[in-house]
């Protein structure tokens, strides 16, 4: 099946389950690519059951699993094992995220799939990679998030160490993958060269940690809990304002100083406390209280409109309601998308952050219904005759499971 899309043409198989490998393969399938999720006989992706449900099906698994078609396979048995391998051979990229082990097991790891295509970029999403004494480990998002150093600078000082409010560490190593898989397809396409790409939450989230990681190497402190504040950069913080709170980040002196001019205190620009930005970190307890003293007489809405006329960077700290709302996230970058179910009805998906000029990410099919593509994939990718794929679809190969 030909999509329309950057990725146009390129074939991905997604063993994937519940969210960082599946975020990928939403990725890729968002633009153009023919990603079809092949999922266990019965129960299919675990996900398929995460809350919430609407009208029987995970909205959670919806989400992530829309642009993509969906196919059941008995990897168990050999009937599907051989069916997968001829699948393989004709395909691009193999994308999946068990721990690591099981694919080898299997008989069907990176080392016996390029004999069958030397050109097949294998994907895959693990908690600790491939490699290393942690290898053979579970992972999951909150162990990414604490053994990462994440969660233990997130928080209040006088909290304990915080999880995210997102799987953050699921979504970054999604996002690590699909950068991963991109850069394997260009080289395949100058060389002919197929890759292993191996991702790992961990590794994913030590990457994104940034200032904490170089505060710590470049002194040899250890980033603590500083609530909102940024280790780099101040007036960088929430603030409490008349109604609520607000974020502010004036992240140079320019921007202080058109804080300052605002408020009316041109001496806090003077003030050795606060001259310039590293000054300002030093003596961040004392120019917050300042800041909120202002603040106090303002509601969230006033006090944001009067700082970004005057070119200062701020913010409301938004609900997911009023996101969903907001006239240009929502409205004119359409981060929110509807989809037509054929179970669940039309409902809301989040949209694709990537916005390209020429070729726009506008179009989102539901995700597949357990099996809903099996016979599709098989007579169009295997050339079987309609009763050949229905044969196989109930044998062991599927395991009597999808149309």
């Amino acid at each position: 099946m030909e999509k329309k899309g950057l990725l146009s043409g390129m074939k991905v198989l997604d063993l994937s389950r519940v969210l960082a490998a599946p975020y990928c393969g939403m990725m890729l399938a968002d633009m153009g690519a023919d990603v079809i999720k092949i999922e266990r006989p019965g129960k299919g992706d675990d996900a398929r059951s995460n809350f919430p449900i609407v009208n029987g099906e995970s909205a959670y698994y919806m989400n992530l699993n829309r642009n993509k078609r969906g196919m059941v396979l008995n990897l168990k048995s050999e009937a599907g094992k051989e069916i997968f391998r001829k699948l393989v051979a004709q395909s691009d990229v193999v994308l999946e995220n068990y721990r690591p082990g099981v694919m080898d097991r299997l008989g069907l790891g990176y080392e016996e799939l390029k004999k069958i295509n030397p050109a097949i970029i294998y994907a895959s999403v693990s908690g600790f990679g491939h490699y290393g004494p942690y290898s053979q480990r579970a992972g999951y998002d909150i162990i990414g998030q604490a053994m990462s150093g994440l969660m233990s600078t997130t928080g209040w000082p006088d909290s304990a160490p915080t999880r995210t409010g997102t799987a953050i560490a699921d979504v970054m190593g999604g996002m690590s993958c699909c950068v991963g898989i991109l850069a394997a397809y260009a080289n395949r396409l100058k060389t002919g060269e197929g890759e292993k790409v191996d991702v790992a939450l961990v590794d994913s989230m030590v990457s994104s940690l940034e200032i904490i990681n170089i505060i710590y190497l470049a002194t040899g402190k250890i980033p603590q809990r500083i609530g909102n504040r940024y280790e780099a950069l101040y007036p960088y913080d929430s603030f409490q304002a008349k109604d609520g709170m607000l974020v502010i980040g004036a992240g140079n002196d320019k921007l202080y100083g058109l804080l300052c001019d605002l408020m009316e205190k041109p001496e806090l620009k003077t003030d050795p406390r606060f001259v310039t930005n590293n000054d300002r970190v030093l003596h961040h307890a004392d120019l917050k209280p300042i800041i909120e003293e202002w603040l106090k007489d303002w509601t969230i809405d006033d006090a944001v409109d009067a700082m970004l006329a005057k070119g200062i960077p701020a913010g409301p700290i938004n609900t997911i309601d009023r996101v969903t709302k907001d006239p240009h996230i929502a409205g004119a970058r359409e981060m929110f998308v509807d989809v037509d179910h054929p179970k669940a009805g039309r409902m809301k998906v989040t949209g694709n952050q990537i916005k390209l000029t020429n070729h726009k990410i506008d179009t989102f099919t539901p995700a597949p219904l357990l099996g809903q593509h099996t016979k599709e994939v098989l007579m169009e990718k295997l050339g079987m005759t309609e009763e050949e794929a229905e044969s196989v679809i109930h044998s062991d190969a599927v395991n009597g499971a999808g149309k």
